[in-house]
C-alpha cells in the first residue's frame, strides 16, 4: 500500500538523568531530503543517524529536532552551563592580561559560545548514544504510521476517482458508437447537396470512411482505460508509487486530450473535460504519495 509524504512523529526517553525528546516532520517533495537539528555535543554522531533514518524513508522533505535536557532542571530550552561559562571567563582573563586588552567583557561574547547554554553531555557513553539513535528511530516510526493512515485515506479517494472516470469513458465509448454512424450519414448527405455532378458511389463511399476514420477514438478510450488499470493495480500493490503514479497520469491526460480534440460530438467534449479535471485533482493528489 502507498503512503503520503507528510506526517509527524514525537518520541521521548530517559537517558542517565537526562530527558531526549525528539519531533519528525516530513513535507512533499520529489526525493528524500533530510534535515536533523541536534544539540552541539551529537553532532558528531549526525551522519551516523542520518544514514539510519535513511533506511525508514525513501522520499519527501524530512525534519528531524532532538532536544536533550537534564531531568533535574528547568522546563526551558535554554541551559546555563556554568561550568563552562566559568573555562570561558577564564580564558578570557589570560587573554585580556597576555594582550593588554581593556575591553570588558559583554554578554554578547559570551553567546558566541553555544556550549554555554547547552546542557552537559560527556557524561553519556557510546551505550546512551545508541539509546538515543533508538529515540530518534521511534519517531520516524511514528511519522511512517501517520503516513501510512494518510496514504489509505488518498488510496480509498484516488480509487474512487478512477472509477469515476472509468464510468465516463464507457459513456464516451457509447455515445460514440452512436455518433460515428449518424457523422458518415451527415457527410454523405452534405457531398450529395455540394456536388452537383454524377460521383463515383464507391470512392465517395472510401473518402467519407476516410474522413470518419479520423474521428475514431476508439484507440484512445482504449489506452485511457489500459492507463486507469494500470493506475490501479500499482495503487494497490506497490509501495513508493509516487513517480510512477504521476507518469501515469500524464499519459492518461495526453489520452483525454486527444479524445477531446478528435471528437465529433459536443457530449464527448463535455465528457472529456470532466475527465481531464479528475485527472488533475488524481495528480494533486499523487504529488503526496511517497
Amino acid at each position: 500500500m502507498i503512503n503520503s509524504m507528510t506526517g509527524y512523529g514525537k518520541s521521548a526517553s530517559e537517558i542517565n538523568g537526562y530527558i531526549v525528546e525528539v519531533e519528525s516532520k516530513s513535507l512533499n517533495n520529489r526525493y528524500l531530503e533530510l534535515s536533523i537539528k541536534l544539540p552541539q555535543a551529537l553532532q558528531f554522531k549526525e551522519y551516523e543517524i542520518r544514514e539510519a533514518v535513511k533506511s525508514y524513508l525513501k522520499r519527501g522533505k524530512i525534519y528531524i529536532t532532538v532536544s536533550v535536557k537534564p531531568i533535574s532542571g528547568s522546563n526551558t530550552d535554554i541551559f546555563f552551563n556554568e561550568k563552562k561559562i566559568n573555562e570561558i571567563f577564564a580564558v578570557f582573563d589570560i587573554v585580556k592580561s597576555r594582550y593588554s586588552i581593556k575591553e570588558e567583557v559583554k554578554f554578547e561574547h559570551l553567546l558566541a559560545f553555544r556550549d554555554a547554554f547547552s546542557p552537559e553531555l560527556d557524561q553519556l557513553t557510546e551505550e546512551h548514544f545508541g539509546e538515543i539513535k533508538n529515540c530518534i528511530l521511534k519517531s520516524v516510526e511514528q511519522l511512517n504510521m501517520m503516513r501510512a493512515i494518510e496514504g489509505t485515506t488518498l488510496t480509498a479517494d484516488l480509487l474512487a476517482r478512477i472509477n469515476t472516470i472509468n464510468a465516463a469513458v464507457e459513456k464516451i465509448e457509447e455515445s460514440f458508437r452512436n455518433d460515428i454512424t449518424a457523422y458518415y450519414e451527415k457527410l454523405k448527405a452534405r457531398v450529395k447537396e455540394i456536388v452537383t455532378e454524377p460521383v463515383n458511389e464507391e470512392r465517395m463511399e472510401l473518402e467519407l470512411a476516410l474522413l470518419a476514420e479520423r474521428s475514431d477514438i476508439t484507440e484512445e478510450c482504449v489506452r485511457l482505460k489500459s492507463h486507469l488499470s494500470f493506475f490501479e493495480t500499482i495503487l494497490k500493490k506497490e509501495n513508493e508509487a509516487g513517480k510512477k503514479l504521476n507518469f501515469i497520469c500524464q499519459e492518461m491526460h495526453r489520452e483525454a486530450n486527444t479524445i477531446a480534440s478528435k471528437s465529433i460530438s459536443t457530449e464527448i467534449i463535455h465528457s472529456s473535460v470532466f475527465i481531464r479535471e479528475e485527472i488533475e485533482k488524481i495528480r494533486e493528489q499523487v504529488q503526496n504519495i511517497e
